[in-house]
């Protein structure tokens, strides 16, 4: 269950702005991935730091201003007004049978990873997402094993479907599915 002193919340357009992730720290030290192996996955040794530059934040921004003003569902978790997590769909049908809608982010801030902040927001972009009639989310997602951990848990399995588009634009990411 969520902590209870976090406010969750639909975020517009003109909050979107790098003030907003001013408390907000995107850090992770990644020690091992999921990879793909002999037609299966394996954990494999891939250390480096997941960080975001200046530009990483604007491109962010960008995407979550289009996700916003094209229909989609940004979300925002905050403690004492302060950004803290965020989870983004966008309305856009995907999929064989226009099945998926696209989980398209999911971030918690480094200090408040653990706490359900990121359960309580997935939980939220389902909901979105079947009310809108998907049967499935689409997550293109980090393949760092504690990433892998969160959305097990969710209950996310290998994709049965692979968006070309992701696969290509990040090939280490794995490709996982919801049912809503």
């Amino acid at each position: 269950m969520a902590n209870a002193s976090i406010l969750y919340r639909t975020l517009t357009e003109p909050e979107l702005n790098r003030s907003l992730f001013s408390a907000f720290v995107r850090r992770q030290v990644v020690v091992d991935c999921w990879r793909r192996e002999n037609g299966g996955w394996a954990i494999k040794p891939d250390p480096f730091i997941d960080d975001w530059s200046e530009e990483d934040y604007a491109y962010l921004l960008d995407c979550l201003r289009n996700t916003v003003r094209t229909g989609g569902f940004v979300c925002g978790a905050f403690t004492d007004g302060a950004l803290k997590g965020f989870v983004s769909v966008e309305p856009g049908f995907t999929g064989p049978k226009g099945e998926y809608l696209d989980l398209s982010s999911l971030h918690v801030s480094a200090g408040c990873r653990g706490q359900g902040i990121g359960r309580e927001l997935f939980a939220r972009a389902a909901a979105w997402a079947k009310g809108r009639g998907a049967e499935k989310l689409y997550i293109s997602s980090h393949s760092a094993v504690e990433t892998q951990a969160f959305y097990n848990a969710m209950g996310c399995t290998d994709a049965g479907w692979i968006s070309a588009e992701h696969a290509e634009k990040e090939p280490f990411d794995r490709q996982l599915e919801y049912v809503l």
